[in-house]
């Protein structure tokens, strides 16, 4: 048995900001029904239409994504258009037998839909709802358009990413991953006090307070000193050498980071220079910190000498903190990522057998897994809308002929 096993989720999210957070959910067992249409993908389905074409498909290429696939594991899919009043009614009839609803639409669409919280939480006493978007639901700024380089540049990641020297460079992927993350979070809170109480609730989620919350050090540190944070690239004021540096071969690098007295001890002997331990420069961490670009340049030319792999294995072999930076392809043939299983071969109809990452939870009693691809467009109207809401065939055939499921 999964931890949310016998929760369900009506999920009317869309891209990763959105869909990740259900998807998370249903790694932990929740049965998690996505709701969307062919007049209105999933914006993440629309590379397939690139997939379909490297694999000589057709356009029934909205299921070929495998972007959409692992960010949608363990859900089901139904088809209804939102904007037709007998598509809007099945939409209130799935959350009325679901536990959660959640939606990343701007504010306003959910309630011109009429599926806004007033409405679902009478149709379902005790739902929790959580809606997600750049701004918030309230507020001037609630209306913009947001996404990730938006939220991490509002929110002041971008600000504190990259070099003191470059312009900020455009940060994806994080804010929407953590977005999800922290959503999802938020979702088990809810539960949680549910059980205790009996009380559903509504969660106003705003991506762009995320990314500060991740940042609050800085913000901190501004109202204290006056102060702006900016980059700092690699560097770390408590702890030097520290950085990522250039080893033998194509764009290969290794991380290293050394923490006090006796780790730097611990690198100059291993990498034969226990000289700098003699040297003035270096004799303690102010003066390595002072001097740290040259002691970057002779790091460098020491890895420079070495593969990642053997630069790695040296230091850690010392009590050093060191990993080669891996590419996607070489994170895949990691040793511990294997042995700890963090990847699994999946099988999807459409695209074939391909690796997608594991729950990130081990949990020894009630463990997350993951029990199905993302879902075919519309694959399980039969189940939700017959099974769940007790429609009969002859009912779902009409729906479908009147392009209530399309």
């Amino acid at each position: 048995m999964m931890p949310l096993q016998g929760v369900r989720i009506a999920d009317f999210t869309r891209d990763l900001a959105g869909a990740f957070c259900p998807c998370l959910l249903g790694l932990l067992g929740a049965e998690v029904i996505k709701i969307e249409s062919t007049l209105r993908p999933d914006p993440t389905r629309s590379l397939a239409r690139f997939f379909g074409w490297k694999r000589g498909l057709t356009m029934e290429g909205l299921d070929s994504s495998m972007e959409f696939c692992h960010v949608n594991l363990n859900k089901l899919g139904v088809t209804l258009d939102l904007t037709h009043p007998k598509g809007m009614e099945l939409a209130r009839r799935i959350v009325a037998v679901s536990d959660v609803a959640v939606d990343n639409f701007r504010p306003g669409v959910m309630k011109k839909l009429g599926l806004d919280y007033e409405v679902l939480s009478r149709v379902k006493p005790g739902l929790i709802m959580l809606s997600t978007c750049g701004w918030g639901a309230t507020g001037p700024e609630k209306s913009n358009a947001s996404y990730a380089p938006i939220f991490a540049t509002v929110g002041g990641l971008s600000q504190l990413t990259g070099y003191h020297d470059m312009p900020p460079p455009t940060v994806r992927t994080l804010p929407d991953a953590t977005a999800a993350g922290m959503a999802a979070f938020a979702i088990l809170t809810a539960l949680v006090h549910r059980q205790a109480t009996g009380e559903g609730q509504y969660i106003d989620f705003s991506s762009v307070e995320n990314i500060i919350s991740l940042v609050g050090d800085s913000v901190v540190e501004h109202s204290l000193t006056g102060v702006v944070p900016g980059p700092h690239g690699n560097r770390n004021e408590s702890m030097v050498p520290h950085g990522t540096y250039r080893c033998q071969g194509d764009d290969r690098w290794v991380s290293i980071a050394v923490a006090d007295g006796p780790e730097w001890q611990a690198v100059c002997h291993a990498v034969g220079h226990p000289e700098w331990l003699q040297d003035v420069r270096f004799s303690g961490h102010q003066e390595r910190l002072r001097n740290r670009e040259e002691l970057d340049r002779l790091v460098e030319e020491w890895t420079l000498g070495r593969s990642a792999e053997e630069a790695s294995a040296v230091l850690q072999g010392a009590g050093v903190a060191a990993v080669p930076a891996y590419n996607n392809d070489q994170l895949c043939q990691d040793p511990h990522l294997r042995e700890r299983e963090y990847f699994a071969q999946i099988e999807h109809p459409v695209i074939g057998k391909h690796t997608v990452l594991r729950p990130p939870w081990l949990l020894s009693e009630t463990p997350a897994q993951i029990t199905s691809p993302g879902p075919l467009m519309g694959e399980h109207n039969n189940y939700v809308l017959g099974e769940l809401l007790g429609l009969s065939s002859e009912e779902i055939e009409q729906l479908a002929a009147e392009k209530v499921l399309v």
